[in-house]
């Protein structure tokens, strides 16, 4: 199965036979201080080397949220869109639980890449959010991501998630929406809270892969929430992750492309390990 995204001069495959496809995280006010206060006086200037750090870190998509304290994202997020979309080539990810900010920038998008497919951030398994975000995905085309939680919260069974990825990709069907069309995102939660927070996530992958096929995405920072050395512990999350079907994180690439690009290796997704060799090279360069 293919989820196919793309930008106005840039097409990106996400499948399980290929290799992992990154979603950058930076252009996000959560946790960052000076780019929530930026976004919060409209200096959206702030975005642009954002934007190009993270595809020379190896971003084959950027996620794409203003939602800092007081600002209006209807407003603001289509601007942001613009911005990034006019400073590189990767595809986007529109993230905001703002239904006229999404349209709007998904208007944008239209806009600027006719013939573009973004990714949209995100439809859940709550009544409400399916009303609303799905009739968008399909007007416009959008591939959505679908985080397995409903009404009910974040259930701690793995076929509790499973079943919730099922009611999604059912629901989308019905208006025309192919499977293809949806990352499914069985969430992490900290393993600092839960130990057996990360076990759970990494069953329900391995399940909705199994039992959908379909292709799937994770904020995977959040399994080291409030513990140290966050990052040793990402990394082996993600490595497990893309084991069990994981194929399209949404992570900071400058911190964790080159365990991502180990784990494609031993995976047999890097043939004669030309990826992982070019990338090291660029590294010490």
């Amino acid at each position: 199965m293919e989820t196919i995204l793309k930008s106005a001069k840039k097409t990106v495959v996400i499948s399980p036979e290929k290799p992992t496809v990154l979603i950058g995280e930076r252009i996000n006010p959560t946790g960052r201080k000076r780019l929530a206060a930026a976004l919060g006086e409209g200096n959206l200037e702030i975005i642009r080397p954002e934007a190009e750090v993270q595809v020379e870190a190896g971003a084959d998509v950027l996620d794409v949220n203003v939602g800092a304290a007081g600002v209006d994202e209807a407003a603001l997020l289509p601007k942001a869109v613009r911005i990034v979309m006019e400073t590189v080539d990767a595809p986007i990810c529109i993230d905001s639980p703002d239904i006229e900010a999404l349209r709007a920038a998904l208007a944008v998008h239209k806009e600027l890449a006719p013939e573009g497919k973004p990714l949209i951030n995100s439809v859940n398994g709550e009544e409400e959010r399916l009303e609303k975000v799905l009739p968008l995905v399909a007007e416009y085309g959008a591939a959505v991501i679908g985080l397995t939680m409903d009404d009910d919260g974040i259930s701690t069974e793995p076929g509790k998630r499973l079943a919730i990825a099922r009611k999604i990709v059912e629901r989308a069907g019905a208006l025309g929406i192919p499977p293809e069309d949806i990352l499914i995102d069985c969430l992490a939660l900290t393993v600092g809270a839960d130990s057996q927070a990360g076990v759970v996530s990494l069953e329900a992958m391995r399940m909705v892969r199994q039992e959908l096929g379909l292709n799937m995405t994770l904020g995977a920072s959040n399994i080291s929430f409030g513990l140290p050395e966050r990052d040793v512990i990402n990394w082996a999350f993600l490595a497990m992750a893309i084991q069990n079907g994981l194929n399209c994180p949404i992570v900071n690439a400058a911190e964790v492309r080159a365990a991502i690009l180990a784990a494609d290796l031993l995976m047999g997704r890097d043939d004669y390990a030309m990826r992982y060799i070019k990338a090291y090279k660029k590294r010490i360069k």
